[in-house]
């Protein structure tokens, strides 16, 4: 069986470690602890991962956030990737800090990346792991705290809740999206 795991981000040294790029962060640290690398491909980076007889596609898309669904689309047909075994890996501003919510559907909340995602696939309901960046800042601050950096505070919490993120992302590949959101969305 094979999966798509996509997390979203944006390109360039100047989005590097912001939290609108928390889904690449994601994706760096679960295949760093799996020994694999990227290599630059068509609409993105791609690390192919084995998991217990499952076949993980791991997707940096490099088409930018706001155009998340080409890369997407691509590479599910290119792999024969049913939408079912798509995950896609998002920043969250609903949420507090380090918040982790697996859903199977839902709107886009606003999120670009999802927006455009929905618009290309023609649907919502795909998986979505939200990983929350908290909302601490002032009214009409929105992007500039998205494409800030994690401040002190954040950057102790952050790498136990990015290698939870990695758990969730192994279990929803083994266990199934409605297994893994018993198991994990309260924690």
């Amino acid at each position: 069986m094979k999966y798509l795991i996509v997390g979203l981000g944006n390109i360039g040294d100047e989005y590097r470690n912001t939290r609108h790029n928390i889904g690449f962060m994601v994706l760096d640290a679960l295949a760093k602890a799996s020994n694999i690398v990227f290599s630059d491909k068509r609409y993105g980076a791609i690390a192919n991962m084995s998991l217990k007889g499952r076949q993980l596609l791991l997707l940096k898309p490099s088409t930018y956030m706001n155009f998340s669904g080409n890369a997407v689309r691509y590479w599910m047909q290119q792999e024969k990737i049913p939408l079912e075994n798509v995950l896609i890996i998002v920043d969250d501003l609903a949420l507090p800090l380090g918040t982790l919510r697996l859903k199977g559907k839902g709107s886009d909340a606003g999120h670009n990346g999802l927006k455009h995602i929905a618009a290309t696939l023609g649907t919502q309901n795909y998986s979505r792991l939200r990983f929350g960046i908290g909302n601490d800042f002032p009214k009409g601050g929105q992007i500039d705290f998205v494409l800030g950096q994690f401040d002190d505070e954040a950057q102790k919490i952050l790498p136990e809740r990015i290698e939870l993120a990695g758990e969730i992302i192994k279990s929803f590949c083994l266990a199934g999206l409605n297994n893994t959101m018993n198991q994990y969305n309260n924690k």
